[in-house]
């Protein structure tokens, strides 16, 4: 009985007859000889079909196929070193199994909302299979990483009664006649996990009501979250920067035929795997845009332009290290040697993508934590049973987030983020 197999196992099978269901992406013939290009969700590669060996008949059903039809195809592997993928079938018999007529994506330039309007359908295609590959990939290597580094998976709710940082950018919706908001972070849910369990994660989708338009935003992203009790700032870096690197690492070693769809350039990646990563004060990153004729002064956030020349300037991941308190959130410990700065970092990324992580060590004292909360005109009974953290037997905590949209979008060279997610939530989609 001939085998069953999907694309990506051909390599196993080469000089075998085997059976695959796949869709058909393209077409061409040339005389005697239909080549069609081929996918079954797992890779893409071309299958030949010979007149003199299917018959007339059959190459006739080869030659009316259209673009997105389902069938089996029965027929021998063998390799390829033309193709990314490097093995292709020649097949001796085509079963059609869903018909496909007048698709809409052909094989063209198509504008982008045209393409997001059919995003359902945009998933098929070659670059997007091995964006979500990758994605896949690091979804992967980021519990195999922190269930290596001793952490455990906390589910933070989506659901809540305050923010982390107010409520000025959150999703506002009834709970039960109470106002709760689509939550912006899982980071004081994990707080809570630390001070439990020592060393946790969260994982999980989370929102921003921003009103904007750019590459490196969108309404609803992934973040993944550690917090760390015992830890302080200078080994929480230690950890980023490992998981960074196990990341790429990862992407490198398990998605080669991806990395080759996307031209992505590895030699260029695998200078990301190397440690430490440079580490640059927000003092000495202002003097630097200040001595390159950038219209900053200290107490500025850093918009892209700014991060872009930033990164710049080195062939790793870059920390900048120590905002001033009047662009970091109420939550992050204040620098001991110094009154206008938290013990915190943002990790940008290089080739102008901007920041993927961001990080600090967190207040432990109740009393500052208090005040803080207060100047910041939020509701202290919100926040009480975040203050009871302190209450009850503090200790040295520190935590970050990483973005994993805007880890993709580096990682895999993109335009735009809105590529790295099956379905972008910007603020003009909400559909499909």
């Amino acid at each position: 009985m001939t085998e069953q197999i999907r694309i990506i196992d051909a390599k196993d099978h080469v000089d075998q007859e085997v059976k695959i269901g796949a869709w058909l992406t393209d077409k061409r013939s040339s005389g005697k000889i239909s080549f069609l290009q081929l996918r079954d969700g797992s890779a893409y590669f071309q299958g030949v079909v010979v007149k003199n060996a299917v018959g007339e008949e059959m190459f006739q059903v080869a030659k009316e196929l259209r673009q997105e039809t389902s069938m089996w195809i029965t027929g021998v592997i063998h390799e390829d070193s033309r193709s990314h993928f490097g093995y292709e079938i020649e097949v001796s018999n085509i079963e059609v199994i869903g018909e496909s007529s007048d698709y809409p994506i052909t094989p063209k330039e198509h504008g982008i909302e045209f393409l997001l309007d059919h995003r359902h359908l945009w998933l098929r295609s070659k670059r997007q299979f091995a964006i979500q590959q990758i994605r896949n990939e690091m979804i992967r290597a980021t519990y195999e990483f922190f269930n290596n580094e001793g952490f455990i998976k906390m589910d933070a709710p989506i659901l809540t009664g305050s923010a982390p940082e107010g409520t000025t950018e959150l999703f506002e919706t009834d709970y039960f006649d109470q106002p709760a908001y689509l939550s912006q972070s899982g980071q004081l849910y994990a707080e809570a996990g630390a001070m439990a369990y020592g060393k946790v994660f969260t994982f999980g989708p989370v929102f921003r009501a921003e009103k904007s338009k750019t590459r490196r935003h969108l309404t609803e992203f992934w973040m993944i979250e550690p917090e760390m009790a015992f830890m302080h700032q200078d080994q929480s870096l230690e950890v980023q920067e490992r998981y960074i690197a196990y990341l790429v690492q990862s992407v490198i070693d398990h998605c080669e035929y991806e990395l080759k769809l996307l031209d992505r350039d590895v030699d260029q990646l695998k200078k990301y795997t190397k440690l430490p990563f440079p580490r640059l004060s927000y003092d000495d990153a202002i003097t630097m845009l200040q001595d390159n004729d950038f219209d900053v002064k200290w107490g500025d956030d850093f918009g892209s332009p700014e991060e872009t020349f930033i990164s710049d300037q080195f062939e790793q991941p870059v920390f900048i290290l120590n905002y001033p308190k009047s662009i970091k959130p109420f939550y992050m410990k204040p620098h001991p040697d110094r009154d206008d700065v938290y013990l915190c970092a943002d990790l940008l990324a290089p080739e102008g993508y901007g920041e993927i992580i961001g990080g600090s060590e967190r207040e432990t004292d109740y009393d500052a934590l208090e005040e803080r909360i207060l100047a910041g005109g939020l509701d202290l009974e919100n926040y009480q049973w975040y203050l009871d953290l302190r209450r009850y037997g503090s200790v040295p905590h520190s935590g970050f987030g990483l973005g994993l949209e805007r880890a993709i979008t580096w990682i895999c060279h993109l335009d735009h983020l809105r590529e790295t997610i099956p379905f972008p939530r910007m603020i003009n989609r909400i559909k499909p």
